[in-house]
């Protein structure tokens, strides 16, 4: 049986403008988010890619060396990221499937992420992702799985002004992962100077 081929993509290149500073190397205990991220990533996948306009600056800040994608533009939104990164993938690798990561994820568990991998070969065809709910059945599209082929779906979708990972992923095949209370918290993202407050008492 061969070995299931996963890459991850991570979205850095966001503007932050909730945060007002680069949420990406915002230390969290002592590690910037976005080195935290891909370490964890490096952990469950066979290569990890990050999508950014700002490569030199983020070069300098990572312990390993990871594969870099330029994004066109900054702050389009992360589905177009996603489509941007996805594209650029399929032209030269090939993997079965994407694990897509924001990059202010610091709570992420390899465990939770690997237990999830277990899922993917048992899916059947039809099915283009997994991706997790939470309690309230939204979908939390930035820690979660997609087959490479949904990219035509995906650039159809985005072609025809769509930008909303809900309303996307409810027009095409997934599997929804329903979160335990520990995996719905490895899903929390820091978005604001309020929320960095957490990493003294987390």
């Amino acid at each position: 049986m061969m070995e299931t081929k996963i890459a991850a993509l991570v979205l850095a290149g966001g503007k932050s403008s909730r945060m007002g500073r680069d949420k990406a190397l915002i230390p969290w205990k002592g590690i910037p988010m976005l080195d935290r991220v891909c370490s964890t990533a490096n952990i469950c996948c066979d290569r990890v890619y990050i999508i950014t306009p700002r490569v030199t600056q983020y070069q300098t800040i990572l312990k390993q060396d990871y594969f870099f994608l330029e994004e066109s533009s900054q702050g389009r939104g992360p589905i177009i990221a996603f489509a941007e990164g996805l594209s650029q993938i399929n032209r030269v690798s090939y993997f079965d499937w994407i694990l897509l990561l924001a990059c202010d994820l610091p709570k992420l568990q390899v465990e939770i992420l690997q237990s999830w991998i277990q899922y993917l070969d048992g899916l059947p065809a039809n099915i283009v992702a997994l991706v997790p709910q939470n309690k309230d059945r939204q979908w939390e599209p930035l820690c979660a799985f997609y087959r490479p082929k949904i990219l035509s779906d995906l650039e159809k979708f985005i072609d025809r002004g769509g930008n909303s990972f809900q309303v996307w992923l409810s027009s095409v095949s997934v599997k929804p992962i329903f979160m335990s209370s520990e995996e719905n918290l490895m899903l929390w993202n820091c978005n604001t100077s309020s929320d960095l407050k957490q990493e003294t008492i987390d």
